[in-house]
C-alpha cells in the first residue's frame, strides 16, 4: 500500500466523523473558558480566598496581558483583522459553497474563537479605563469567562448539529 492511503486510512479526513475533531473541539472550549484574557480563572479564585501577594500577582498578571492584548491590537490590528478576514472568507467559501468537509470543520472550530478575542480586547480596554481593584478586575473577567462559555456553547451546538447532518448526508448519499 501507499503510504498517503495508509495515513488517510489512519487518520481520517473526514472531520466530522472524526473522534479527534470532537476532543479537539471540547478541549478549544474548555481552555477557552478556562483562561480569560490569558489568566486562569483559578488566580482569580485564589486572589479572591487568600488576597495579599496572590492579589497583587492577579492584578499584575492582568495588567501585564491587558497591555499586551491592546499594544497588539494597536500595532497590528488592522493587518490581524484583513488577514482574518481574508481566511475566514476562504474557509466559508470553500466550506459552505464548495462543500470541503475540512474547511467547514476549521471554520467551525475558529470563528467562533475570533468573536472570544475581541471580547478579551474588550476587556482589556475596560480594564485599562477601570480602576484596578480586584473587585472591579474580578467583576471584568468573569463577565468575559460567561461570555466565552456563552460562545462555547452556542459553538459546540452549531458545531454538533452541523456534524449531525453532514454525517446524515453523506451516510445516506454515499
Amino acid at each position: 500500500m501507499d503510504l498517503f492511503s495508509t495515513l488517510f486510512e489512519i487518520i481520517d479526513m473526514r472531520s466530522f466523523s472524526n473522534l479527534w475533531y470532537w476532543i479537539g473541539l471540547a478541549v478549544l472550549w474548555s481552555s477557552a473558558s478556562h483562561w480569560a484574557m490569558g489568566v486562569p480563572y483559578d488566580l482569580l479564585v485564589r486572589a479572591r480566598r487568600v488576597g495579599g501577594q496572590a492579589e497583587r500577582d492577579f492584578l499584575d498578571i492582568v495588567r501585564i496581558n491587558g497591555n499586551r492584548i491592546l499594544y497588539i491590537v494597536d500595532v497590528s490590528g488592522l493587518a490581524i483583522l484583513g488577514l482574518s478576514c481574508f481566511i475566514f472568507t476562504g474557509l466559508a467559501m470553500l466550506g459552505f459553497f464548495y462543500g470541503v468537509e475540512f474547511a467547514q470543520a476549521v471554520f467551525l472550530l475558529l470563528f467562533p474563537v475570533c468573536i472570544v478575542m475581541l471580547i478579551n480586547v474588550r476587556a482589556a480596554r475596560k480594564l485599562r479605563a477601570g480602576d484596578g481593584t480586584l473587585e472591579f478586575t474580578g467583576k471584568i473577567l468573569n463577565r468575559c469567562r460567561i461570555y466565552t462559555q456563552i460562545i462555547g456553547m452556542v459553538s459546540i451546538l452549531i458545531t454538533s448539529l452541523w456534524g449531525m447532518y453532514q454525517n446524515f448526508s453523506i451516510g445516506v448519499l454515499g
